[in-house]
């Protein structure tokens, strides 16, 4: 499992997110306090922002435990943002242990990550990898579960899906072929989309300024709500809706690029 967490408001350092809070996830890389699976979160770790007036969000992540690297420590406390994505990793066994592994994930101006595991990597999964063409297979980010699952996503969001149908509609698919822990989380700086689907998931909107999604409160204060298990979530500064996930209601899984040339 890892922990995730995504802001979008009022600029803001990373560190103010990330690293000050008592129980921030700098913190959580070693010691969370509500993670069901896993105990450490040292497998890597990814931060990714955007500029004022760039769609496009700058990444910097590392293989190695966010506590042990000194460049993140002075990028977290001088870059400011309107929107971050930020993960720490705690590796699926059989996954690849390299940067290219960690979160967040990034292609047409959104940023990803996964809190989870598909049960059975890599075996039992050529079904679910079957709904990829070769060239989506060729280019996974990384030999892993949550590139696989950032894939589908991706594959959905480039159909014209809007992002809670199409996380939705991921669930249904992976669900389907295996048994998985699927909290996702996906901004594109302007919208932070999220699934609660076996762990823990939290929010916490000052209306009109800023909201933060996350997989842990970083502190004890107050305005932290709980997302009920198998939910969607869609989050501006604005509003914060949260929905029943149920995979069984969601439009069947888009067709594969064998099955639309037979079509």
């Amino acid at each position: 499992m890892c922990r995730h967490l995504a802001y979008l408001g009022a600029p803001v350092t990373p560190a103010e997110l990330l690293v000050e809070p008592p129980y921030g996830l700098h913190r959580q890389s070693w010691s969370p306090r509500l993670q069901r699976f896993g105990t450490v979160n040292a497998d890597g770790f990814g931060l990714g922002w955007y500029a004022d007036g760039d769609p496009l969000p700058a990444r910097y992540r590392q293989a190695g435990p966010i506590w042990s690297d000194e460049n993140f420590t002075d990028l977290a406390r001088v870059v400011r943002t309107r929107a971050l994505l930020a993960a720490v990793r705690s590796a699926t066994v059989g996954t690849t242990p390299e940067r290219s592994a960690a979160a967040p994930y990034a292609a047409d101006g959104w940023l990803f990550s996964h809190n989870g595991a598909l049960a059975g990597w890599p075996n039992g999964l050529g079904a679910l990898a079957a709904l990829l063409d070769p060239a989506e297979l060729l280019g996974l980010a990384a030999h892993c579960d949550s590139a696989l699952v950032w894939a589908l996503l991706l594959r959905r969001l480039r159909a014209g899906e809007p992002v809670e149908q199409a996380l939705a509609g991921v669930v249904a698919e992976v669900v389907e072929h295996t048994e998985a822990r699927l909290n996702l989380l996906v901004t594109d700086g302007r919208v932070i989309a999220a699934t609660a689907w076996g762990d823990t998931l939290f929010h916490r909107l000052e209306p009109g300024r800023s909201v933060l999604v996350a997989s842990e409160p970083g502190d004890d204060g107050p305005g932290w709500t709980p997302v009920p298990d198998r939910s969607v979530l869609l989050a501006t500064p604005d509003a914060v809706v949260v929905r029943p996930l149920e995979p069984s209601r969601v439009q069947p899984p888009l067709p594969s690029r064998k099955e639309s040339l037979i079509r």
